[in-house]
């Protein structure tokens, strides 16, 4: 199993406290212990009530982008349709995070009542848990939780004694870095090419077989277990007010790893410390990756700023997919730029010509600048080109692919200009290198 990393105990753990005392697939254990109170709590109020309390708690979706939960649920329940479904993605898309691997394997009942949760306030009869068929113990403690769940009447041919069903699926699905962005995930799911989807209309619209679809990630439908559970003000009063509640990252450096639950505000120098990153005696990380190969690399100096969806925004980063790397003190930050641009040109489907020739022409440019042969207008072709590429990208991932080379020409122009130095002094001057993060693709 994933190291969990130990953390202040004044930290609140909404997402992996049960965990510390109750068997994964012990039902009688898990109940005891809260689980599906919050499920008892939700059937015994209107579907509106139950998206109120999710409001009023300000859950945001814990996915990367950081959407309104509420306003998710709100759409697709109000939408008319003669289906309606759930889709909980638990694929991990990254395969370098373990952050929804971690909550699957330790408390998957929490999982199970938040599906419910959702299904009971948008009106869905069915429900899909999407997991990486290569997390085969996973899978296996999922479905034999899913089956004690179903056999004590909490989700099944009859959800709590209300008259209403719901059927559970457990589906592996196996692809590639693609499958994180929603529309694809869905496209998957239905048996067809994992390409995005134009947006609106939204899934919550349209989505799994052309009905409204609510697709969440695994943590932000065991929040709201534990929100109806415990109360919305309960949740208001962990983390930033902007983004309340607690959130799974994966953190490196140091030579320390593993997961740990912090509260959303947390500065992120004390996140790197959970690993062993910063010690008194020790040299600071040269940067922080904070987001995954799509991330922003950040300067030492902003270890202060505080991981959120807003603030790590500001500073040209995002939550993604909740990996926190720390690099050593002598990092190269434009060859870690040109590892992560090479990543995800490669991991790009190629249905529009910023995702099949803009990320391939991004990793071109910075390979020979690394290689020591840069062209003297290389500068300013990866500030044009990731600008043009945020501009009119169809999703998410070829937007968010430029942020490794715009985050280094933000923070580090003296390592990229003494790269450019070769092509005889002719390297674009410093302002028009940081243009481009005047834009924010995390947006």
């Amino acid at each position: 199993m994933t190291n969990l990393l130990k953390t202040t105990g004044a930290w609140p753990q909404p997402l992996l406290g049960r965990s510390a005392e109750v068997d994964p697939t012990d039902l009688d254990g898990a109940v005891k212990a809260g689980a599906f109170d919050g499920l008892k709590k939700a059937v015994g109020l209107s579907p509106a009530g139950v998206v109120g309390e999710i409001r009023d708690a300000g859950l945001r979706g814990r996915g990367g982008a950081g959407f309104p939960t509420a306003d998710k649920w709100q759409l697709a329940a109000s939408t008319p349709a003669d289906r309606r479904y759930v889709v909980a993605n638990g694929y991990g898309a990254d395969p370098a995070v373990r952050t929804d691997v971690v909550l699957m394997e330790r408390d998957p009942f929490a999982l199970i009542e938040g599906l419910a949760i959702a299904a009971w306030a948008i009106g869905a009869d069915t429900a899909i848990i999407a997991v990486r068929a290569t997390e085969t113990d996973a899978i296996r403690g999922l479905e034999a939780a899913l089956a004690a769940a179903e056999e004590a009447g909490f989700v099944g041919d009859e959800l709590l004694d209300t008259g209403r069903s719901l059927s559970i699926e457990i589906r592996p699905v196996q692809g590639a870095y693609m499958l994180g962005e929603e529309t694809v995930l869905l496209k998957a799911l239905e048996g067809r090419r994992g390409q995005p989807e134009q947006r609106p209309p939204h899934p919550a619209e349209r989505g799994l077989f052309g009905r409204p679809t609510v697709v969440q990630n695994i943590q932000t439908l065991a929040l709201a277990a534990w929100i109806l559970r415990e109360g919305a003000q309960a949740f208001r009063a962990i983390g930033d007010p902007a983004a309340p509640g607690t959130i799974l990252v994966h953190v490196r450096g140091g030579g320390g790893a593993g997961v740990a639950e912090v509260p959303l505000g947390t500065p992120l120098r004390a996140i790197v410390a959970l690993a062993g990153t910063i010690t008194r005696s020790g040299p600071a990380p040269r940067a922080i990756l904070v987001g995954g190969p799509s991330g922003g690399i950040l300067p030492a100096d902003l270890l202060d700023t505080p991981y959120s969806f807003d603030e790590l925004r500001a500073v040209g980063a995002h939550v993604g997919s909740g990996s926190v790397v720390a690099t050593a003190a002598e990092a190269d930050v434009l060859d870690l730029a040109e590892l992560l641009t090479r990543f995800c040109a490669g991991e790009a489907c190629g249905k529009t010509i910023p995702c099949r020739i803009g990320t391939r022409r991004l990793d071109e440019i910075v390979t020979r600048i690394n290689a020591g042969t840069p062209r003297p207008t290389d500068g300013q072709l990866l500030a044009d080109l990731s600008a043009d590429i945020v501009a009119s990208g169809l999703c998410d991932h070829e937007r968010l692919a430029t942020l490794p080379l715009t985050s280094v020409m933000r923070y580090f122009q003296a390592d990229l200009e003494a790269k450019l130095q070769p092509a005889q002094g002719q390297a674009a001057a410093p302002h028009e290198l940081a243009a481009v993060a005047d834009g924010d693709p995390a947006q």
